[in-house]
């Protein structure tokens, strides 16, 4: 029986939420190993004078105790 533990962890991006999701991942997996997936909780980006300036995500990471 394996035990799986979530964790949540937010991050961001200038290009777009895929990329700032990639970019959570990256992050986490230098301290969290056996991460098994991710799911994605919510998307938001921050305007400036009519245009997109930075896509956010909030995202739970599922990885396996060992």
């Amino acid at each position: 029986m394996a035990v799986l533990k979530v964790i949540e962890v937010l991050a961001n991006s200038e290009k777009s939420w895929e990329d700032a999701t990639r970019k959570a991942v990256r992050h986490a997996s230098k301290s969290v190993k056996n991460i098994r997936s991710v799911y994605v909780q919510d998307q938001s980006a921050s305007v400036s004078d009519g245009d997109i300036t930075d896509f956010r995500v909030n995202i739970k990471i599922t990885f396996e105790v060992k």
